[in-house]
């Protein structure tokens, strides 16, 4: 028979993020459909589950990274990343929330998960929760994460007693919702975000128990409530919608809101509200963030900002896009800026969208200054900086913001393969014809974005990008931050790493070496171009130092340069 925890170690914590997902993939549609507060853009399940995708990524690398092959990682590090994952991925107000949560569990559970923690974890979430929204509201997530923490007190040492306790305390709050937001009752549904929180509390009543617990709502008197999402004649109210991010723009291009404009509609009473979402992630310290909320809540509503020890993830909703974005400039480093556009048109909000191109680009890249020189050859870009590798959502994002039929995707690293297959399949079923082009490092990427033509076939552009990929091979030069085996030899921490189509082959002292040795191994085999991708620290005269031992060392082969920004790697290298 199977075995169920005692307690939530890092199997269990695995184990509740993959049910969370799997719940939240179930139910995400029906979530969105009754998606009426803050604003009725139709997302909130779609945005709690690419937030959980973020957090079940996180704690799959931390079991992916333990090297003992005998036991699990250690419990304080499963829920850390899964509080993290959650927090650099948030999406939307919703799931901003939900990372908070996570957060917040995961600061009591990292000391033990016991059912005495359990219930401390549950009461510290919901209390983050509630003092990182800048104007809680009754009838919302936060009651529901609430009540489900008061439900769970008690003394009872049993861990499938608690985890119980707070699901069914979590389906009673929700069911009241309704009587608790006016905009709820009036649309006849229970709050998404509560019922999203719900069914991750749901997971981890399977996750504990083995048996998956009664969905939905609970009344008072023990049965599911009925939730009805159909009004004007059977429309699913909260259906059609969303949000089209602004591309392209910078701070001056942002509208702002229209001089003499009357007062913001309380979204609490079903009004429109601002007409921008503005999500961020921030580098900042306690103090500066302190008076970052003070000066976003003064622009509009919506105010979430969650995180902490340096890293926090903003969400507000206002009408000048701009100036939530200098304010999060003056107060730290702002990235992953992302910027969505609620049209309106007679009260209901449209998506409003020029015809599609025929055929566009999606590439992942490493860093800022390889973004950039992609932006300018007219690919979209996702950024993946170290230790955030994007989600599929984020993925299917970028192909949706290259509008266009026809997208051609270069994930740029072997372990993103399966993420961006996930991606290229979601992205097909709302018709978009996508190929894959499996490269596995950035220099791989410009190769295939080099000879990339819009005019041609698409099959033909596909092969041509495939075979320019394929004919690339790449190094990356790492610094080694343990002793450990490799199939160059035992290298020491602090160790300069050249790794050549993904393996250790040399160990050296320093970076310059390092690279010679690696540039010479690679041109053995022949070789037309060298690509070089410095780092940000990297000096120039790394560069230039380099491209003179390849002038003197192997003739007929040119040397280009690039900048790559804040990346992981001090230098990249690819050879054609």
């Amino acid at each position: 028979m199977p075995q169920f925890p005692d307690d939530l170690d890092a199997v269990a914590v695995r184990r509740w993020c993959s049910l969370a997902l799997e719940a939240l993939g179930r139910e995400r549609a029906e979530i969105d459909a009754i998606n009426v507060y803050p604003i009725a853009d139709g997302d909130t399940g779609t945005n709690l589950y690419l937030t959980l995708e973020s957090a079940a990524a996180a704690v799959e690398a931390v079991f992916a990274a333990h090297e003992t092959g005998t036991t699990a990682p250690a419990t304080a590090d499963a829920v850390r990343a899964m509080a993290h994952g959650a927090l650099i991925g948030a999406r939307g107000n919703s799931g901003t929330i939900l990372a908070q949560l996570l957060r917040g569990m995961a600061g009591v559970l990292a000391d033990g998960g016991d059912a005495a923690h359990l219930r401390l974890a549950l009461t510290s979430a919901a209390d983050a929760a509630r003092q990182a929204v800048a104007h809680p509201v009754e009838g919302t997530v936060l009651t529901v994460a609430a009540e489900a923490a008061q439900a769970a007190r008690g003394e009872d040492p049993d861990l499938r007693t608690v985890v119980t306790a707070a699901y069914e305390g979590a389906r009673a709050a929700l069911a009241r919702t309704p009587e608790q937001l006016a905009v709820l009752g009036r649309a006849g549904v229970v709050d998404a975000g509560g019922r999203g929180l719900v069914a991750v509390l749901g997971a981890l009543v399977e996750t504990v128990t083995g048996q998956a617990p009664a969905r939905g709502p609970r009344t008072a008197s023990g049965n599911a409530a009925k939730a009805p999402v159909t009004v004007d004649g059977g429309s699913v109210l909260g259906l059609p919608v969303g949000g089209t991010p602004v591309e392209g723009v910078t701070e001056g291009d942002l509208p702002v809101g229209a001089p003499g404009q009357g007062p913001l509609d309380c979204p609490e009473d079903g009004g429109a509200g601002p007409a921008f979402e503005v999500i961020y992630l921030l580098e900042a310290r306690d103090e500066q963030v302190a008076r970052l909320r003070t000066r976003l809540d003064a622009l509009g509503d919506s105010l979430v900002v969650v995180g902490g020890d340096g890293l926090w993830h903003v969400h507000v909703h206002v009408d000048d896009a701009g100036a939530a974005v200098e304010a999060g400039v003056e107060a730290g480093r702002p990235y992953r800026i992302r910027i969505t556009h609620f049209a309106t048109e007679s009260g209901h909000d449209v998506r409003v969208q020029a015809e599609p191109a025929q055929r566009a680009v999606v590439v992942v890249v490493p860093g800022d200054g390889l973004a950039g020189l992609c932006t300018e050859a007219g690919a979209t870009t996702v950024i993946a900086r170290p230790g955030e590798p994007p989600a599929s959502g984020e993925l299917v994002d970028a192909i949706r913001r290259a509008h266009a039929r026809e997208v051609v995707l270069l994930p740029n690293d072997a372990a993103l393969r399966h993420t961006a297959a996930a991606a290229a399949e979601q992205a097909r079923t709302e018709g978009v014809r996508v190929a894959l082009v499996p490269t596995r490092a950035a220099v791989q990427g410009i190769a295939a974005l080099a000879v990339h033509e819009p005019d041609r076939g698409f099959d033909e552009d596909v092969v041509a990008m495939t075979a320019a990929a394929g004919a690339t091979r790449y190094a990356e030069l790492a610094v080694a931050e343990r002793q450990s085996w490799t199939m160059a030899g035992i290298c020491q921490a602090g160790d300069i790493l050249g790794l050549i189509d993904g393996d250790v082959a040399v160990i050296g002292a320093d970076v310059p070496g390092t690279a010679r040795t690696v540039l010479d191994r690679m041109l053995a085999a022949g070789g037309e171009l060298v690509t070089l991708v410095l780092g940000e620290d990297v000096p120039d005269s790394l560069a230039e130092a380099l491209e003179e031992h390849v002038r003197e060392g192997h003739l007929a082969v040119d040397t280009v340069v690039y900048r790559g920004g804040h990346q992981r790697a001090p230098l990249l290298i690819g050879v054609e």
